[in-house]
């Protein structure tokens, strides 16, 4: 199985938010599977002279939108010279030569002509700050002030943008309001509905399709192979894929964090409904809920989320030909579904409250489980 990613020791570089440790970075990955369409959309855009200023780069967490968007990045910053880019097909794959000196320096983070907006690392706290804030955006002031290096282009990169705090995303549209010339803001987000209507007015939005089963097999691979990951030999990757939603982020972390057990502990826990086996509830939840398992406590709710949201749909349209489908029918009677329901939304916001609030989060997972107790509690 994979390694489960480390902690950060006394004179390491700080971490970089919502990046697994041992995996390439987005920005050091050459190759982006199964995102041709959009790779043509951007390329095509651009060629034409015509670039809009701000791109929404919008679909599930781990499909590759931060690569496409450093992607993107090194071909404007390349500006087309011929001997950054490969041959006459570079255009629509967004091809440029990792080894060039933009690539390079992109890589480094080095590149005078990029900037990347995201949430901070708290060296005292030893954690990353909840949400991109005010003064992280104003660093645009001295950025966009600045003449772009030899008159050419300026990328800015946010990732996440839906991290964004209020002040955070007010700063940022006064500068999508009025881009200066040959300036191109790249938003990265997997919840879009998070940021204001006004920042969504003055992006174009490109939603980005989960992978297929096999392009996530192959993304996955490369992954591995350019990685310190160990990997299992036997893998299920219709299960994977199912699971994942097919992200070749949730697919790492799934074998990382060894979620397929956390997945099978859950559905445990879940299979013996309208019943709660509290002592065994517990254990996971003094399990999950350490700082030092944060990947695995995250990956714990994305698991649980799911299989309520398909629970709840089995119980909707009367589908019992499935697991989820079979412990819906037994647990989730037809007057009850509305709450359920309200159970999935009250997860969602009770998550990122926590989150944003840094709330105890053993708490937190006994707290969804007595609501879960709550809504079967006409069933038993």
């Amino acid at each position: 199985m994979a390694r489960a990613p480390r902690l950060m020791t006394d004179g390491e570089a700080a971490p970089e938010s919502d990046h697994l440790t041992d995996v390439l970075h987005p920005r050091m990955n050459g190759i982006l599977i199964g995102q041709d369409a959009a790779q043509t959309e951007l390329a095509a855009a651009f060629a034409s002279g015509r670039m809009h200023h701000g791109w929404m780069l919008t679909g599930a967490e781990g499909i590759g939108k931060a690569t496409l968007a450093y992607r993107l990045a090194r071909h404007v910053l390349s500006g087309g010279n011929s001997d950054e880019l490969f041959a006459s097909d570079a255009p629509a794959a967004l091809d440029v030569d990792m080894e060039s000196v933009v690539s390079r320096q992109i890589s480094a983070l080095s590149h005078p002509g990029l900037l990347v907006i995201r949430r901070q690392w708290d060296p005292k706290r030893k954690k990353f700050q909840s949400l991109i804030t005010v003064d992280d955006v104003r660093r645009l002031r001295n950025f966009l002030g600045m003449s772009a290096s030899d008159g050419g282009w300026r990328v800015v990169i946010v990732d996440r943008a839906d991290e964004m705090n209020v002040n955070a995303a007010n700063a940022l549209l006064k500068s999508l309001e009025e881009p200066p010339a040959k300036c191109l803001f790249l938003l990265v987000t997997s919840e879009p509905g998070r940021l204001p209507v006004t920042i969504h007015s003055r992006c174009r939005r490109l939603t980005m399709p989960s992978l297929g089963v096999d392009d996530l097999q192959i993304a996955t691979e490369h992954v591995v192979q350019t990685s310190e990951l160990d990997w299992p030999t036997d893998v299920d990757w219709s299960t994977l894929h199912r699971l994942s939603h097919g992200s070749v982020r949730r697919t790492v972390m799934l074998a990382g964090e060894d979620g397929l057990a956390l997945y099978m502990e859950l559905m445990g826990l879940l299979g013996v409904l309208p019943k709660m086996d509290w002592p065994r509830i517990q254990g996971l939840a003094e399990s999950v809920a350490p700082v030092a398992q944060e990947k695995r406590f995250n990956l714990f709710l994305d698991l649980l989320q799911d299989v309520l949201a398909r629970m709840i749909r089995a119980a909707a349209t009367g589908q019992t030909d499935n697991e989820e489908g079979a412990l819906a029918a037994r647990a989730i009677a037809p007057a009850r579904l509305a709450h359920w329901s309200e159970l999935w939304e009250t997860l969602a916001r009770d998550r990122a409250e926590a989150r944003v609030l840094n709330l105890d989060r053993q708490n937190l997972i006994l707290g969804i489980f007595q609501q879960i107790a709550s809504a079967v509690g006409d069933v038993r």
